[in-house]
This record gives C-alpha cells, sequence and structure tokens, in this order.
C-alpha cells in the first residue's frame, strides 16, 4: 500500500520506517528541509536503537522517500497519517493542535481519491471529528474517512513496540477505512495480535487513558518508597510483593526521581484538562501530576541532605540526564529541574550521559560535562546516578570512592545494593531504602 506520514518526529519517523518495512511504500514529509536533507543522507536526528539501520535498508529498497513536498505524498496515497506534535498548550495544559489542524487543511488541498486520513498524534478526544469537519469543509468533494490510530510506542524499544505490540487500536466509523487499515496491518496477523476496532472517541481515549494509569503506577510506587523509608521497609521487597500480583502487575512499579518524556508528562495534563472540561475530573490524575511535579523537586533536596544539608561550594557529579536509558530526550526529564536546583544551591555540577549532552548544553547552561562516567567522579564530594543507562550497572565503586574527594552516592534508581556501596566505602543513599554507612 501506499502510505504518507506528515512530521518526522519521534512518531512519524519511527512509524514510516516501520511501515515500510513491512512492505509498504512510505513517503515521510516534513516542513524541515534541513532534516530531510539530512535523512535523504542517511542520517537519523534522533537516537532510538535500531532506526539508523531499518532506515537505511527500506530506503536502499526503494520502500522509503523523504521530502518536504506534501501535495506530491498526498497524492494516490492509500493512507496519510497525521504524525505532528501535540505539546501541552502554556497556560492551560491542553494539547495545541495547531499542527494538526494544519496538516489537516494541507492535506484536503492535496487529496487525490479515496483516501484515508489517520491521526497518530495524541490528541484529545473529538479531534479526529474536528479534523474531517475542516477537510469537509475546505473539500466538500474530497472522497475520505477518518482514523484514530494511537501510538503506544516506548522511547528506546519502539521497533519492538511496533512490530510486536501488545494490541493495534483503531478507531473509525467506515468500513471502508477499517478495511484500509487491517491491509496496513497484515503483518501483525502472523503473531496474531490483536486489534481493537471501536469508535473515534473511545481511541482517542485509550490513549491518554493507558498512559494516565502507568503514570499513577509510577507516581503510586514513588509515594509508597517515602514511606518505605520512614518505616524501615525496602521498596524493593514491597514493589516485588505487589508486583506478583496478577491483578497488580510488575511493570512501572519502579521508584525513581519521577517521570519524564514526550507522553506521560503532557498526557497526563491534557486529560485532566479535557475530563474537566466533559464534567468529569480525573482527581487521581490531576493528583498523579501534582505528585510527580513535588517528586522532582524533593530529590534535590535528597540530595543536599545525602552531602550534609548544605551543596554550596561543592562538587556534584551525576550520571544520566535523559528522562530514560536509550534515548536523547531530554522533554521534562527530572534533571531539568535537579540539576538548576543545585547550581542555584552553590554547587558546581558535571554531568555525564551516553546521549544527552547535546540537549543538555543548551537546556543546563551551568553544568559541566564529563566525557565518562569515571570522569564525574573526579574529586567529587557527591556522585548522583540520575538515569540507569546500562553502562552505569556495574561500575567499580571501589574506584569510584577512591576518586572522590568525599564518597557520597546518591542512587535514584536503586541501581546498587547498599551493602555493595558500603563495603566499597560510599556513603549510600538510595529511593525506599535506609542509607548504608562506610563499612
Amino acid at each position: 500500500m501506499r502510505v504518507a506520514m506528515i512530521g518526522t518526529g519521534y512518531v512519524g519517523l519511527v512509524t514510516g520506517v516501520c511501515f515500510s518495512d513491512f512492505g509498504h511504500e512510505v513517503t515521510c514529509v516534513d516542513i524541515d528541509a534541513d532534516k530531510v536533507a539530512m535523512l535523504n543522507r542517511g542520517e537519523v536526528p534522533i537516537f532510538e536503537p535500531g532506526l539508523d539501520a531499518l532506515m537505511a535498508t527500506n530506503t536502499e529498497a526503494g520502500r522509503l522517500h523523504f521530502t518536504t513536498d506534501l501535495t506530491s505524498a498526498v497524492k494516490n496515497a492509500d493512507a496519510v497519517f497525521i504524525g505532528v506534535g501535540t505539546p501541552s498548550r502554556r497556560g492551560d495544559g491542553y494539547a495545541d493542535l495547531q499542527f494538526v489542524y494544519g496538516a489537516a487543511e494541507q492535506i484536503a488541498d492535496a487529496l487525490d481519491g479515496y483516501t484515508v486520513v489517520v491521526l497518530k498524534s495524541t490528541v484529545p478526544v473529538g479531534t479526529n471529528r474536528e479534523v474531517l469537519r475542516r477537510i469537509k469543509a475546505r473539500r466538500p468533494d474530497a472522497e475520505c474517512d477518518v482514523a484514530s490510530n494511537p501510538e503506544f510506542l516506548r522511547e528506546g524499544a519502539a521497533i519492538e513496540d511496533f512490530m510486536r505490540p501488545d494490541r493495534v487500536v483503531v478507531g473509525s466509523e467506515s468500513d471502508r477505512a477499517r478495511e484500509v487499515m487491517r491491509e496496513l496491518y497484515r503483518p501483525l496477523s502472523l503473531r496474531e495480535t490483536p486489534i481493537v476496532n471501536t469508535t473515534l472517541e473511545s481511541a482517542e481515549l485509550i490513549k491518554y487513558a493507558a498512559n494516565a494509569f502507568l503514570a499513577i503506577k509510577i507516581g503510586f510506587i514513588n509515594e509508597v518508597a517515602d514511606l518505605c523509608e520512614n518505616v524501615g521497609a525496602d521498596v524493593q521487597d514491597v514493589a516485588k510483593g505487589i508486583g506478583l500480583d496478577g491483578r497488580i502487575g510488575s511493570k512501572f512499579l519502579h521508584p525513581g526521581p519521577g517521570y519524564g518524556g514526550s507522553c506521560f508528562p503532557k498526557d497526563t495534563l491534557a486529560l485532566a484538562r479535557t475530563a474537566e472540561e466533559a464534567g468529569a475530573p480525573t482527581r487521581l490524575v490531576e493528583a498523579v501530576v501534582q505528585i510527580n511535579d513535588a517528586r522532582k523537586r524533593k530529590m534535590a533536596t535528597k540530595i543536599v541532605d545525602a552531602c550534609g544539608g548544605s551543596v554550596s561550594g561543592k562538587r556534584i557529579g551525576v550520571l544520566g540526564v535523559t528522562f530514560k536509558p536509550n534515548t536523547d530526550d531530554m522533554r521534562d526529564s527530572p534533571s531539568l529541574v535537579i540539576l538548576p536546583r543545585l547550581l542555584d544551591l552553590g554547587a558546581e555540577v558535571t554531568a555525564y550521559d551516553p546521549q544527552g549532552r547535546r540537549e543538555g548544553e543548551e537546556m543546563m547552561p551551568g553544568v559541566k560535562w564529563a566525557d565518562g562516567p569515571y570522569d564525574v567522579c573526579q574529586e567529587a564530594d557527591a556522585l548522583v546516578l540520575l538515569t540507569e543507562w546500562n553502562e552505569f550497572r556495574a561500575l567499580d565503586l571501589r574506584r569510584i570512592a577512591d576518586m572522590m574527594r568525599t564518597s557520597v552516592l546518591v542512587d535514584l534508581r536503586n541501581v546498587y545494593r547498599p551493602h555493595e556501596a558500603a563495603r566499597a566505602g560510599l556513603a549510600y543513599t538510595s529511593i525506599g531504602r535506609k542509607p548504608s554507612a562506610p563499612s
């Protein structure tokens, strides 16, 4: 089938590349000529494991193309996907839909023959119907349907999530549109992937409800971690004990400095605003937004406390600044709250991240940068493990203790065991567990 993908951000690019690997002919469109030129040179503007190789394979096979010419991409396409950004709108947290509606109007002008216009972007309830209304208002003669096809891609594991999804959600009221979507995803039928066919409104809400539920699990386990610290329990054991319950499950029960990224922060806000406007407020979602914001600030205080109550004039080494490992995404990362706070309190902060330095330098101008994990330890008064990249999971703790001026390790991801850190000579602070003194 012939597919046009409007937008080459994270979702649009991954989706377009993966559809081309299914054997479809895909043309990805972006208004940024420099980005399109980069893609045509085989350069990937984001870090996603395996994406560069998959893009190269399908470009070479002639199934994957990049252009700024939306009209040529949309003409004769069986399906046109809208994969542009929907950031939180300043002031009220509602999803900013200007890019979605702008793309829809351009698509309307270019439609030629029956086409399914598919919203891949995360959008509030009612957006798909509004897109169809705008297309029909602009082109009453347009032969098209709309479909909602929300994405469930985890950064760092997006290709696996696309190729082996838990489910595919398709919202549409047209049998013809559902048949096009079924053909697009037909390669997944070999794995018997469930396809949830539903209404436009239900599909839109499924995406928000899923992300909000996962955010609630994170907020919950972070609050339980605080309780564990105050009563002498171990959050690792508590999480394991409740996660083995099949009704709860173990995923997303990992305490830390708060969630970030491109989805959870904006999607929880958007759902809360939508629910408020619909007269059915989601108080749990509103609470977890507040809990998560406070969590990031609290982690800065936790670091200060581990340093004896003050970081003024002290050297703080930081391992990881992206919101999670295996991505270069800094959006709403806890580091953007924690590190500036340490700087404001007079600390000298040096960070290392395998992929986050480029954006980190721009977003946190006061931070110094190192070339490796041990470099940030040199003469440091404290080391903070903020993002659990694999290369941070088996560091030589004795070497780290010997390199530091004051051997304080604040592990905000519970990567290490307290007794191991203590045996290496480190004063160890983690999440939801008792601090350990050097042995």
